[in-house]
Parts: C-alpha cells; structure tokens; sequence
C-alpha cells in the first residue's frame, strides 16, 4: 500500500485502495475517438525467446484502448524479423515493426550520418527515438508510451495506470514518469538507490537550491523504463542514444514542458525484470557503463541550466557523493532489517566504490569534451535538414511490413 504524500515539485499519482482496471480501461476507451494511444515498445530479438515478452503479448491482447503498436526490433536478421512479424502478429493491434537491422532502415541511418544528423549507434535510445518518429509520421496518435520488453512481472493494469494521466483530459498532464518499487527478498535497483538519488543530493549539497536537482530529486524512480507523453514532446525532446536515456528524457522535459504537466504514477505493486552486472572493474559494461553516462548527462543538463562546474566543484563531487551514499547505506540497511529482507553491507559497499570511480571517469570524460555527450538531434532538426524523411521512413516501415 502507497502513502499519499506528495513531495517535490511534481505531482505523484499513488496507488491507493483497490485496483480499479476495469473503470481506467473504460474510461481509456472512451477516449480513444479524440485523445488516440500509441505503444511503442523498443525490443531485442533475443526477448521473443524470453519470459518476459510472451507474457507481455498475452496481456496486451486484452487491450482495447490502442491505437497503434509499433515494435522497435533491434539485432535481428531477415529470418529473425519474418519471426518476430508472426510472433507479434496475433496482437488485435496489428502491430507495425521497425526493422532497425533491416536494409531500408540502415539507408535511412546512414543519410542522417551524411547530413550531420546522427541518431547515434544501435541501442534503445536511438530504437525509440526512430519509433517515436514512425508514430509522427503516421499522424494517428496524439499520446506516445513506451515501456521495456523484458518485465517478468507485467500486467495490463501497468500500461493502463501509465497512459491515463496523459490520456485522459481531464488531467491535463503532458509527461506522466511510472515508478514502482523493486523489490523481491532483497532491495534492488541498485542504480537508483546508490547512484542517482545520491549523487543528485550531493550536488544539491554543493550547489545548494539548483531548480534542475529540485525537479530530478522529485522522482521516485528516475530510471524507470515506462512512461507516456503527448506526440508534441516526441516531436521536440532530443535524447541521448546511451545509458542516460531516461535521465536525458527528464532532462528534455523539463526544458520543453511546464513542470505543473509533468506527473510521476505508481504503475505496481511488484515490478520484476533482468538485473544489470555491477561490472566493477569494468567501466564499459554493465551499471559501471551505466553510472558514467548518467553521470555525464547530469553534468550536461546542469552546464547547459547556466551552473558553472568549477574545477573545485568537480573535485569535491566524489567524495560528497561517497558520504551521502555511505550516509543511505544504513537507511537501506534498517529497512531490510524491517521487512526481514536479505541485505549484503559488502556488496552494497562494493557498489557505491564502483559508482564513486565511475562518477570521477565520467567528470574526467565532461572535462576532455564537455558537448561529448551524445544527444539524437529533435524531429523538427531533421525535417529542417530533410523535409520529407518522415514521408521515407514510413514508406520504408510500411515495405518492411508489407
């Protein structure tokens, strides 16, 4: 059971009382004539053989509400895109997919490279970034959401809670963030709770009131996967193409929206899907990999606010950062205690060291090229520099899928 307390600078929607499914899916269908609904949903080929997406495909049959689905299918041959059409197929959606492997798509990727226009190398960043142009070019939809492939834990009720505070207009919101909590016998979301809540609160510390910070802080769960937005901000939003895609997506809204549109939902009760490797000694891999390109986006978004990163700033960011965490440790650990979960003080401890080395290579990359961090130019760029490639991508989805 959620408290309702609302803090921060947004509003949080909470889950209260007993789940009310039926009425949200009502209520979502009635304003599918005028307010119209797309998914897009950035997929490996590798997940169709998993747990996770066959559950999924089971619950989305259920879903009356869509629109469109559209399908962002990354390393896959011919053969595994003809699979993956029929996999997808039984959906009453009749899912589109974009074949990113595919000869068509890769034409399209290298022209923007040609035009100094670059959506950036394979990943869910520049996946997304294509499907979100795939729903503008179709014009059906007015609300794009987006959730991951790979949670083995999925219900209906999930996308249904996502898409309702944008959807319905009553609300009024633009960009509506899920969060949940992450736990099984043990607490997870080790990004969340050892790197990003306090490194943010760090800097807050060192910068004191920062508006960006305040807005970030206000998330429960700033990396979750989920989330729903009008089509005008998939139209405007740059994001990055790395690991810091849904800080960069944060950051992206709060430039383009007003923060009084912008709501978090709690979408469920458990939320279950692949854990990441710490990858310690490797900073190219795994929630290393991961630490330092959130890192970097944070230190972007604050340089492009006007905040001046000093050397000495920079310098001191580690070693608040180890004390804030160290000071979280004990929280955490007395929650465990609690709930009579499972809590490892040493491996938590080898986590925070991990993220305390990946913050100070990700401040030494922002020092070596500060405009380094790789951001998928906006919709409106692109139609600037080539009017009718939204007209080219569609046609060339549509072949695909012929």
């Amino acid at each position: 059971m959620s408290d309702f307390h609302q803090t921060g600078v947004i509003t949080t929607l909470h889950r209260l009382g007993k789940p009310n499914l039926d009425q949200l899916e009502k209520e979502l269908e009635e304003t599918l004539l005028y307010r119209p609904i797309a998914l897009v949903l950035p997929c490996l080929y590798s997940e169709l053989e998993g747990e996770a997406l066959p559950r999924i495909v089971d619950e989305l049959a259920q879903v009356r509400y869509l629109r469109e689905i559209v399908v962002g299918l990354g390393r896959a041959g011919e053969e595994e895109f003809r699979r993956a059409r029929t996999f997808f197929a039984g959906l009453p959606q009749a899912p589109l997919l974009i074949w990113n492997d595919g000869p068509r798509i890769q034409a399209l990727y290298r022209e923007l490279e040609e035009r100094g226009i670059s959506a950036g190398p394979d990943g869910k960043g520049r996946s997304a970034w294509m499907m979100f142009g795939y729903v503008l070019a179709r014009g059906q939809s007015d609300v794009i959401a987006l959730h991951d492939c790979d949670v083995l834990t999925y219900h209906r009720e999930l996308l249904a809670r996502l898409c309702y505070p944008v959807a319905n207009p009553r609300l009024a919101f633009e960009f509506a963030k899920g969060y949940y909590s992450r736990v099984t016998d043990r607490l997870h979301g080790r990004a969340v709770r050892l790197l990003v809540v306090p490194l943010i609160r760090a800097l807050q510390r060192i910068l004191d009131q920062q508006p960006f910070l305040t807005y970030l802080d206000s998330f429960r769960y700033p990396l979750a996967g989920e989330f729903a937005m009008v089509a005008d901000l998939a139209r405007v939003n740059r994001i990055p193409w790395d690991w810091g895609l849904e800080v960069g997506v944060l950051a992206q809204v709060y430039r383009n929206c007003a923060v009084g549109r912008v709501c978090q939902v709690d979408l469920a009760d458990t939320y279950e899907h692949k854990h990441q490797d710490l990858s310690a000694t490797d900073p190219t891999k795994g929630l290393t990999r991961m630490a330092v390109d959130i890192t970097k986006s944070i230190l972007r978004t604050l340089a492009e606010e006007g905040t001046v990163l000093s050397d000495g700033l920079l310098k001191t960011l580690p070693i608040t950062y180890i004390r804030t965490a160290r000071d979280m440790l004990s929280r955490y650990q007395n929650d465990a205690y609690i709930n009579r979960l499972v809590y490892d003080q040493h491996q938590e401890g080898q986590a925070v060291e991990a993220f305390a080395r990946a913050i100070q290579s990700a401040i030494e990359g922002f020092l070596a090229d500060p405009l380094g961090v790789p951001l998928i130019p906006n919709w409106n760029r692109v139609l600037a520099a080539i009017p009718d490639f939204l007209t080219r991508l569609r046609e060339a989805v549509d072949a695909d899928n012929a």
